[in-house]
């Protein structure tokens, strides 16, 4: 893909993600932690990209590593979720814990789908690429 949307992220050693641009103009973000800095990061970050969103775009979280989502992670992301850009967002979620997809169940609940980023959560992560990797006119 040509002409993909420049990638302002910069590794910190505070926060605990990362952000790679995806060969398709989406971004896998990989999370260590949903600290109190990674979520206020992940939340600039992601309001950041959202602004002059105008096409369909795929995302994969990978929060393998994380045992849980706090609430403050919950309301932050549901407020993200609330803007009209996200409906352009194919989002999967690479998960390990029982834990952390009940947290992402919580959050698309919490969200209203005309409006926000279609989510799918997988536990293992080649089914999420797979996912992410069909046509997005074949993504429900």
């Amino acid at each position: 893909m040509t002409n993909l949307k420049p990638l302002t992220w910069k590794p910190q050693p505070d926060v605990g993600m990362n952000v790679i641009r995806r060969a398709d103009g989406g971004m896998t973000l990989t999370f260590s932690d949903l600290s109190e800095a990674t979520i206020r990061k992940c939340h600039d970050f992601g309001l950041e990209h959202l602004l002059g969103s105008d096409r369909l775009t795929r995302n994969l979280y990978d929060l393998r590593a994380v045992q849980d989502i706090p609430e403050k992670a919950i309301q932050t992301v549901v407020e993200g979720n609330s803007d009209p850009s996200a409906r352009n967002i194919r989002l999967a979620a690479a998960v390990a814990s029982q834990k952390v997809t009940d947290g992402i169940r919580e959050i698309a609940s919490l969200v209203q789908p005309e409006t926000s980023a279609a989510i799918r959560i997988f536990s293992n992560i080649n089914e999420a690429e797979a996912w992410l990797a069909r046509p997005l006119d074949q993504i429900p």
